[in-house]
C-alpha cells in the first residue's frame, strides 16, 4: 500500500464506522420530548431508578433527624407520640424498601448489560414497567405524610398493632398497598437481572469467568424471588383482615399474631443479606483495581456469596427469640446465626489479602471501602452478640439492636453504595468528582455517623427501649443521646456535601480520561457516558480481566471488529447458553412502548381506590388494566409494535462460526427463563400460604377445624384433573413443535384454554357451594384465600392459552416461531401442579386428622 492510498483507506474505515454508530444510535436512541416516558433503554431507567432511589433517601433522611431531634433531650415536646411513631415508621419503610433494594438494582441495571458484555437487559418494557410501579407506589406511600395519615405500627407492622383494633384509619393500609405495589418492582428487576445474567453474557464469559459483582447479583435476585413473596402474601392476608374483616392474624378467631411475625422475618433476615450482597460485589470489583492486583481467592469468594444466600433463609427466626420460640428452635437458629458469619468472613480476608498483596491507591472511592470494613466487622461481631440468646433476651427492642441495625446497613450498604458511585460516577457523565469536596463529605459522613450509633450501642446497655419518643431524666441516658443527636447532624451535613459533590461534578468537573481508574471489567470499554446500544460490536471474553488482558478492546469494539456490528432496524444482543456461554440465539428486544407507563398506571389508580374503599371504580380500573397487560402480551413477537426485523436477511446473522437466529425461532429463549424465575416465586408465595394453613392449624391457640372438612374430596379433585388435562394439551401441542408438526395446534391450545376456563368455574361454582365464613374463622378465610389464588391462575391459563390460539390464526405463533406456547405451557403445567397440592392440603389431609 503507497503513502497516498493509506489515509483514503483510513478515511474509509471511519467513514464505515461513523455509519455503523448513527445506524445504532437511530435505532437505539430514546425519544424526544414528553415522549422520553415511554423509554425502556436500561440505562435510561436505571438512571431514572437511582434518582428517584436518592430522594426518598433524603425524606428518610429528614425524617432521622427529627427523631434525633426529639430524643436530644429528655421530655422533650419536640413531637408527639403519634408524630413520632409516624417518622420513625416512615424513616424505617423508606430506607429498606423504597431506598435500598431500589437503589441497588438501578445501579445492577446501569451496570450489568456492561459488565458481561450485553447492549441492553432481556425485558426492556419490563424495566419501564417496574420504575413506573416503583415511583407510583412510592408516591402513594410517602403522600400519607402530606395527609397526615403516614402509618404509625412500626416499619415491621407487627399484628395486633397494625389492626383494626389498634390502627383503624388507613393509615396502615398506605403502607400495605403502598409498599405491596412498590414490590412489584423489586421482583421484576430481580428476574430480569437474574435472566439477563445467565442468558446474555459475552460469548466465551463462562460462569467462571463472570464479575463478582454479576455473581452478587444473580444470588441476590434469585433470594428476592423467593424471599419476598412471603411478605406480599403477609401484606395481602393483612389488608384483607383489615379491609374485609377476614380472619388471620386474630386469635379470638382462630388466627395468630405471630403468623405475621414469621411470614414478614421470612422475608426480613434474607432481606438484611439482600442488601448486603450487591454492595460485597460493588467491593469486589472496586478492591482489585485500586490494589492494582486480581482478586485473591475469587472461587472462594463466588462460593461464599452462594452460601449466604442459603444461610440467609435460616436466620428468620433471630428475630423472635423473645416471642415464646421453643428452645430446640432457639438453639437452632442461634447456630445458624453464627454460622452466617463465617461465608461472610471469607469475603473479608479475600479482600484484605488482595490489598495487602497490592499496592492500594487510596482515591475516594477507596477511602470509603476502608470505612465499609471497619464498619462493617463492628456490626458483624455485635450481631454474633445478638445470635446468642441470653445476651438477645437482656439487649432485645433497646437502642443496641438500633445502633447494630445501623452498623450492618448503613456499613454494609450505604459506604459500599457511596464507593461505587464515586467510582463509576466519570462513566456515567464523563467527568471526575472534585478531590477536596468528596473528601471532606467522606470524613462529616463517617465521623458523624460514628458518633451517633457507636455511642447508641451504650444508650441500649443501659436499657434504653427503642420506639420510645420521650424519656424520664435521671435514668442516665441523657448525654449518650445528646451526643448522638449532635453527631447525627454531622453526619447529615455529611451527606449533603456529598450529595453537593455529585452534583456539581457533571458541570464543573474536570473531563475524564478512557478507563480514568485503570479497571479491568468490560463496562469500561464502552464511550463515556455510554451510548444507548452501549456496545458498537460484542467481543468474545476469555479471560476475568478483559481490559487488563486487552487494552486496546474499547477501540476494537468502536471500530465493529466483533459481533452483530451491523446497523439493522431490530434493536438485537447475544443471546448465549447459561453456563459455557456459547452464542445461541439473537435476542430480539422491545422498541420504546408507552404500554408500561399505561399499566402501572392504571394499577396505581387501582390501589388509590383500595385506599378509599371505592370498590367498584376499583374493579373498572382492574379490568382495564388487565386489558392493557394482554395488549402487552401480544404486541411481541413479529408483531410492528414489538421491533423485530422485518426483512429475513435481518433475522439471521453468522457469529463464531455459528449461524444464530432471533429467539422467538427457538423454543429456549429468555420469555421462558422469565417465565421460570416467576414461577419460582409464585411457588414461594403459594408455600407460603401453605405454610399459613399448617402453622395456625397446628399452633394457633384459637384453631377452630370443622368436624368434616369443609373442601370435599372430589370437586377439588376434578378441578385439578381439567388443570391437569389442560397442561396436557399445551404439552402436546409444544412436543409436536418440536417434532416439526404444526398442524392442528391452534384447536389444541383453544381446547387447553376452555379446558382452563372450565376448572376456573368449578372453583367458582365450588366456592360459592361452600359455607364459608372467612370474617368468623381463620380456617375459613384460608380457605377462601386458596380458592381465589387457584381460581385466577385457572382463569390465566385460560385466557393466555386462548390467547396463543388466536396468535396461531393471525401468523404471529407457528412451526417458525414456537416458541411462546412454551412460555404459556410452563405456566399451565405449575398451575395443574398448584391444584393438585391443594387437593392433597385441603382436601385430603384433613381427613387423616379428622
Amino acid at each position: 500500500m503507497t503513502e497516498r492510498e493509506q489515509p483514503t483507506s483510513e478515511a474509509t474505515n471511519q467513514q464505515a464506522d461513523d455509519a455503523l454508530h448513527r445506524a445504532l444510535h437511530e435505532t437505539w436512541r430514546n425519544p424526544t420530548g414528553w415522549r422520553v416516558l415511554a423509554a425502556v433503554n436500561h440505562s435510561t431507567i436505571a438512571q431514572r431508578f437511582m434518582l428517584t432511589g436518592g430522594a426518598f433517601f433524603l425524606i428518610a433522611g429528614v425524617l432521622a433527624m427529627l427523631i434525633r431531634a426529639q430524643l436530644a433531650l429528655p421530655q422533650h415536646d419536640f413531637m408527639g407520640a403519634e408524630a413520632y411513631a409516624q417518622a420513625f415508621t416512615m424513616h424505617g419503610t423508606l430506607m429498606m424498601f423504597l431506598f435500598a433494594v431500589p437503589m441497588l438494582q438501578g445501579i445492577a441495571a446501569y451496570l450489568l448489560p456492561k459488565m458481561i458484555g450485553a447492549r441492553d437487559l432481556v425485558f426492556p418494557r419490563l424495566s419501564s414497567f417496574g420504575y413506573w410501579c416503583y415511583l407510583f407506589g412510592g408516591v402513594i406511600f410517602t403522600s400519607s405524610l402530606a395527609f397526615e395519615l403516614a402509618p404509625d405500627a412500626g416499619w415491621f407492622m407487627y399484628t395486633p398493632l397494625s389492626s383494626n383494633a389498634y390502627s383503624p384509619g388507613i393509615n396502615s393500609d398506605f403502607w400495605l398497598i403502598g409498599i405491596t405495589f412498590v414490590e412489584i418492582s423489586t421482583m421484576a428487576a430481580a428476574i430480569e437481572l437474574a435472566v439477563s445474567v445467565l442468558r446474555t453474557r459475552s460469548a466465551g464469559m463462562a460462569l467462571q469467568r463472570m464479575p463478582v459483582f454479576a455473581w452478587a447479583m444473580l444470588v441476590t435476585s434469585l433470594m428476592i424471588v423467593i424471599g419476598f413473596p412471603p411478605l406480599i402474601l403477609g401484606s395481602l392476608l393483612l389488608e384483607l383482615e383489615r379491609a374485609a374483616g377476614w380472619a388471620f392474624f386474630d386469635p379470638t378467631r382462630g388466627g395468630d399474631p405471630l403468623l405475621w411475625a414469621h411470614l414478614f422475618w421470612l422475608f426480613g433476615h434474607p432481606e438484611v443479606y439482600i442488601i448486603f450482597l450487591p454492595a460485597t460485589g460493588l467491593i469486589s470489583t472496586m478492591v482489585p483495581v485500586f490494589a492494582g492486583r486480581p482478586l485473591v481467592g475469587y472461587r472462594w469468594v463466588v462460593a461464599s456469596l452462594i452460601g449466604i444466600g442459603f444461610l440467609s433463609f435460616g436466620l428468620w427466626v433471630h428475630h423472635m427469640f423473645t416471642l415464646g420460640i421453643p428452645a430446640l428452635a432457639q438453639a437452632f437458629f442461634s447456630a445458624a446465626s453464627m454460622l452466617v458469619g463465617i461465608p461472610t468472613a471469607v469475603q473479608i480476608f479475600a479482600w484484605l489479602a488482595t490489598l495487602w498483596t497490592g499496592r492500594p491507591r487510596w482515591e475516594v472511592p477507596m477511602l470509603w471501602i476502608a470505612a465499609f470494613l471497619v464498619v462493617f466487622v463492628a456490626g458483624g461481631l455485635t450481631g454474633v452478640m445478638l445470635a446468642l440468646v441470653p445476651f438477645n433476651w437482656q439487649v432485645h427492642d433497646t437502642h443496641f439492636v438500633v445502633a447494630h441495625f445501623h452498623y450492618v446497613l448503613v456499613g454494609g450498604m450505604l459506604f459500599p453504595l457511596l464507593a461505587g458511585l464515586y467510582y463509576w460516577l466519570p462513566h456515567m457523565s464523563g467527568r471526575m468528582p472534585s478531590k477536596r469536596l468528596s473528601r471532606a463529605g467522606f470524613w462529616l459522613t463517617v465521623i458523624g455517623f460514628n458518633g451517633t450509633f457507636l455511642v447508641m450501642h451504650w444508650t441500649g446497655l443501659l436499657g434504653m427501649p427503642r420506639r420510645v419518643y420521650t424519656y424520664e431524666p435521671g435514668l442516665g441516658w441523657e448525654w449518650p443521646n445528646l451526643v448522638s443527636s449532635v453527631f447525627g447532624f454531622v453526619m447529615a451535613f455529611g451527606v449533603v456535601t456529598v450529595l453537593l459533590d455529585l452534583a456539581l461534578h457533571w458541570r464543573l468537573g474536570r473531563r475524564a480520561e478512557v478507563n480514568p481508574w485503570k479497571a479491568d471489567t468490560l463496562e469500561w470499554a464502552t464511550a463515556m457516558p455510554a451510548e444507548a446500544y452501549n456496545f458498537a460490536s460484542q467481543p468474545a471474553v476469555h479471560t476475568r480481566h478483559p481490559l487488563w488482558t486487552r487494552p486496546g478492546l474499547p477501540a476494537e469494539i468502536a471500530a465493529g471488529r466483533h459481533a452483530l456490528a451491523r446497523g439493522v432496524a431490530a434493536r438485537e444482543t447475544l443471546g448465549s447458553s447459561p453456563v459455557a456461554a456459547r452464542p445461541t440465539e439473537l435476542i430480539v428486544l422491545p422498541g420504546n412502548s408507552w404500554l408500561p407507563f399505561q399499566a402501572a398506571l392504571l394499577i396505581a389508580l387501582l390501589c388509590i381506590c383500595l385506599l378509599l374503599k371505592a370498590y367498584g371504580l376499583a374493579a373498572l380500573l382492574g379490568a382495564a388494566a388487565a386489558l392493557v397487560l394482554l395488549r402487552w402480551s401480544w404486541v411481541n413477537g413479529d408483531h410492528p409494535g414489538y421491533g423485530a426485523p422485518h426483512e429475513e436477511q435481518e433475522a439471521v446473522t453468522e457469529v463464531h462460526g455459528v449461524v444464530l437466529r432471533p429467539h422467538t425461532h427457538g423454543f429456549d429463549g429468555p420469555g421462558l427463563w422469565g417465565m421460570k424465575f416467576t414461577l419460582l416465586a409464585d411457588g414461594a408465595f403459594f408455600s407460603s400460604l401453605l405454610f399459613g394453613w399448617f402453622y395456625l392449624w397446628t399452633v394457633a391457640p384459637g384453631w377452630q377445624a370443622p368436624a368434616k372438612p369443609v373442601v370435599g374430596l372430589w370437586p377439588l379433585l376434578a378441578v385439578s384433573g381439567l388443570a391437569v388435562a389442560a397442561s396436557g394439551l399445551m404439552g402436546n401441542g409444544v412436543g409436536r413443535l418440536r417434532r416439526g408438526e404444526g398442524g392442528g395446534l391452534a384447536w389444541r391450545l383453544a381446547a387447553a384454554g376452555l379446558l382452563a376456563l372450565g376448572a376456573s368455574g368449578g372453583l367458582a361454582l365450588l366456592g360459592g357451594t361452600l359455607d364459608l365464613r372467612p370474617h368468623l374463622q381463620a380456617h375459613d378465610a384460608i380457605v377462601a384465600v386458596t380458592l381465589l389464588y387457584l381460581g385466577f391462575h385457572t382463569l390465566l391459563a385460560g385466557v393466555l392459552a386462548l390467547m396463543q390460539a388466536a396468535r396461531v390464526r393471525a401468523g404471529h405463533v407457528g412451526l417458525r416461531r414456537p416458541y411462546e406456547p412454551g412460555v404459556v405451557a410452563a405456566f399451565c403445567h405449575y398451575t395443574a401442579g398448584a391444584c393438585a397440592v391443594a387437593w392433597l392440603a385441603f382436601a385430603l389431609v384433613p381427613r387423616g386428622w379428622a
